[in-house]
């Protein structure tokens, strides 16, 4: 059986951005085990379960009816009860200010190697976006390592919106380059970006813009040989440069399930550009 394992935020995750993989997966029979930074519980922001909240950017709503139903089904049947805890998980990287600093860097080094082996029960890994991931997937460290834990098995590494900012900042600490340098993605436009009201769950702060331009950073990241596509007016962008599949928001979740399936099951290495 095909065994996705689906990363979320605890701070936050579009439900739209979850259900849309997930109802592909769900349709051919997949397992799918859920995953959060520390092992809380994820949520779907409440404006993703809104048929009547309008986006900002867009001028018009984003959720539809049954999009909100699929997403009320998955906060209510108890999947994401027990998700795992990356943090028991996965080692962090030891201060270089440690007092064994060698000894230390060995064993995490070490522990990635038993990462390496442990991820084999998995055939592919989902990053799932929103808000969210701004606060606690993105500059973690964690998760980075296990997206190159993927990479290096060659296993499909999907990711949404925010969450395609991991990519971005996932990289082997000896050349400091980015895991997507030379590839070709979607994410977050500028054009979608919100001016004001970036929210986060759990939390009282709310702020204008999100903290960073997402279409820059992947712009950057990707390289001169790579490419950021936000195909801004039209009304889909997923792009497959294996091993990613990147989507760029709330209305390409369900095609980047798809794809995800095409690539898991079809052997798909491009698609959308």
């Amino acid at each position: 059986m095909t065994h996705i394992l689906v990363v979320l935020s605890e701070y936050g995750y579009w439900a739209e951005e979850l259900v849309g993989p997930l109802s592909e997966f769900d349709k051919r029979g997949y397992h799918v085990t859920f995953a959060t930074p520390r092992g809380k519980r994820p949520h779907a922001l409440p404006p993703s379960l809104d048929v009547e909240y309008v986006d900002p950017p867009l001028g018009r709503p984003v959720t539809t009816a049954e999009v909100a139903v699929l997403g009320r089904a998955v906060e209510e049947d108890g999947r994401l009860d027990d998700p795992l805890d990356l943090s028991s998980l996965i080692p962090r990287r030891p201060y270089t200010s440690a007092p064994r600093y060698l000894r230390e860097l060995e064993d995490y080094h070490s522990a990635l190697g038993q990462l390496d082996s442990g991820i084999g029960e998995y055939d592919a890994l989902l990053i799932v976006g929103g808000s969210g991931p701004i606060v606690d997937l993105a500059n973690n460290e964690r998760v980075h390592d296990l997206i190159l834990a993927f990479v290096r098995a060659g296993k499909p590494v999907g990711a949404e919106c925010y969450g395609v900012a991991c990519l971005a900042f996932a990289r082997d600490w000896d050349d400091r380059r980015s895991i997507i340098r030379g590839k070709h993605v979607t994410g977050h436009c500028k054009e979608y970006d919100y001016q004001d009201g970036t929210g986060f769950l759990g939390t009282d702060f709310v702020m204008g813009p999100p903290p960073y331009p997402l279409e820059y950073i992947l712009r950057d990241a990707t390289g001169p040989d790579g490419a950021f596509h936000g195909n801004f007016g039209k009304p889909l962008s997923v792009v497959v440069d294996f091993p990613f599949i990147t989507a760029r928001s709330t209305p390409d979740s369900f095609l980047a399930g798809r794809k995800m399936a095409e690539v898991l099951e079809n052997g798909l290495t491009r698609y959308g550009w």
